[in-house]
C-alpha cells in the first residue's frame, strides 16, 4: 500500500500515527505500535502494542489505564480495544517500528523479508 496506511474499524480510517502519538503521552511507554487486527463484526478492532520504560513492569491495571487515556484522548472509535505489552517493538535500523512485522506476528503470517530489522546482521 503506497502513502499512509490506515485502519478501518466500524466506519472510521484510523491513523496508527495518532494512537501510537497519545499511548506515547503516557510516562511508563517507551514505544508503542498499533495494527488492525481482523474482526467480523467492527472489520478490525486497533490493537496496540507498547513497550515500557525501565522501572515500570506490565499489569493489568496499567494496561487499564492505558486503554482509558487513549480512549479519553483519542474517544471510543480510535481508541485501541486491545493492548499487549512488548521488551521491545520490531524495528528498522533507522528506528522505524515495523507495523507489518507486528500484524504478520499477530495473525501468523510470514513475516516476509526482514533484512532491515534493527540488529539483523546482513
Amino acid at each position: 500500500m503506497l502513502g499512509r496506511p490506515v485502519i478501518k474499524t466500524a466506519g472510521h480510517l484510523i491513523g496508527p500515527f495518532e494512537v501510537e502519538s497519545a499511548l506515547l503521552e503516557h510516562p511508563a511507554v517507551a514505544e508503542a505500535g498499533v495494527i488492525g487486527r481482523p474482526d467480523p463484526i467492527a472489520g478490525n478492532v486497533i490493537k496496540a502494542f507498547v513497550a515500557l520504560k525501565a522501572g515500570h513492569k506490565p499489569s493489568l491495571d496499567l494496561q487499564v489505564e492505558l486503554l482509558g487515556m487513549a480512549r479519553r484522548r483519542l474517544g471510543p472509535s480510535v481508541a485501541p480495544r486491545e493492548l499487549a505489552f512488548m521488551d521491545s517493538l520490531p524495528k528498522t535500523r533507522s528506528g522505524k517500528i515495523m507495523r507489518r512485522l507486528l500484524r504478520a506476528r499477530e495473525l501468523g503470517l510470514p513475516e516476509g523479508d526482514t533484512s532491515m530489522l534493527e540488529g539483523k546482521d546482513t
